[in-house]
C-alpha cells in the first residue's frame, strides 16, 4: 500500500497542473486507463497490469448495491444566528433550526446539513476561508419573520395603551386592509396624541365603518381644529430604545450669570 501511495504521487502527481478537482479527477482516469494499467504488472513482469486485472475480474466481488458513505461528518450547534461553521466558512440553515445540536455531511462537491434525520440545507462546498454561503429562501424566511415580530411587539404595545385596538385591527382585517401600515401609524399618532384622544378617534371611525388609519388621522386633526390648537409636529428619533427613552435633566443656568458680574456693558 505505501509503495503504491508513492507510486501514484511521484507518477502522477510530479509536475502536473490543475485548477479544479473536476480537471484533476479528469486527468486522473485518463492516466488510470493508460500509463499506470500499461505499465509491467508489479507481481509479474511478463504482462501489464490491465492484464492482469482483466485475469482478476471473474474471482472479484461485486459491488454494494448501497455505495459506501464517504462523507465527511462533523456534528455541529447553531448558535442565535441561523448559521452552522464548517472548514471555517458559514453555511446558512433556516431560522426555525437555530439553537440546536446539527450534524454536517460534507463530501468533495456539497455540503448537507441535517437536523435528527431532516434534511434542512444544501449547499455547494466552499473551500475559501472567512466566507458565508446563503441560500436566498433562508434570508426571506429569517426577514419575513423578524417583520411579523416587529408587528406583534406594535400590537401588544398599542393594546396596553388603547384597549380599542384589538377590535379595530379586527374589523380592519374583516375589510381587507393591510395590518402592518395600520399598526405603525397608530402607534405614530400615540408618539403624537394622548392615549385617550387616540382611542376616541378610533371609535369614531368604527361608529363610521371606516377602521384604518387615514380615518382616525383625520378625526384627530377635526379635533385640534376644533380646539384651535396646532397639530404636533412629529419628532423623528432612532430606532434604538434606549434613545427613545432617554430623559434630559433641566440644570440652573444661574451660575452663568457671574460670568458677566463685574464687566463694563461695552465688554
Amino acid at each position: 500500500m505505501e509503495r503504491a501511495i508513492r507510486y501514484i504521487r511521484d507518477g502522477f502527481f510530479a509536475g502536473r497542473e490543475f485548477v479544479s478537482l473536476d480537471e484533476i479527477n479528469q486527468q486522473a482516469e485518463i492516466w488510470c486507463q493508460g500509463p499506470a494499467a500499461d505499465r509491467n504488472c508489479p507481481g509479474d513482469q511478463k504482462i501489464t497490469v490491465r492484464a492482469a486485472y482483466e485475469l482478476e475480474r471473474p474471482r472479484l466481488q461485486p459491488r454494494p448495491d448501497n455505495p459506501y458513505p464517504t462523507e465527511e461528518r462533523v456534528a455541529v450547534r447553531a448558535a442565535k444566528t441561523p448559521y452552522v461553521r464548517f472548514d471555517q466558512n458559514d453555511y446558512s440553515i433556516p431560522h426555525t433550526h437555530v439553537q440546536r445540536d446539527l450534524t454536517v455531511f460534507a463530501d468533495d462537491r456539497t455540503l448537507r446539513v441535517v437536523d435528527g434525520v431532516t434534511l434542512i440545507a444544501t449547499h455547494i462546498r466552499s473551500y475559501d476561508k472567512g466566507v458565508q454561503v446563503e441560500i436566498q429562501a433562508h434570508l426571506d424566511q429569517l426577514l419575513e419573520q423578524k417583520r411579523k415580530a416587529k408587528t406583534h411587539r406594535g400590537i401588544d404595545r398599542l393594546t396596553q395603551a388603547i384597549p380599542l385596538t384589538e377590535d379595530f385591527l379586527v374589523q380592519a382585517a374583516e375589510a381587507g386592509y393591510s395590518l402592518r401600515p395600520i399598526v405603525r401609524g397608530l402607534e405614530e399618532l400615540l408618539e403624537r396624541h394622548p392615549a385617550a384622544q387616540v382611542q376616541s378617534a378610533m371609535a369614531e371611525a368604527l361608529d363610521r365603518g371606516v377602521p384604518h388609519i387615514n380615518a382616525v388621522q383625520l378625526t384627530l386633526d377635526r379635533q385640534l381644529e376644533d380646539a384651535r390648537k396646532s397639530p404636533p409636529v412629529a419628532v423623528r428619533l432612532t430606532a434604538a430604545q434606549r434613545a427613545r427613552d432617554v430623559i434630559v435633566t433641566r440644570h440652573d443656568l444661574k451660575a452663568y450669570d457671574q460670568l458677566t458680574e463685574g464687566s463694563d456693558d461695552d465688554e
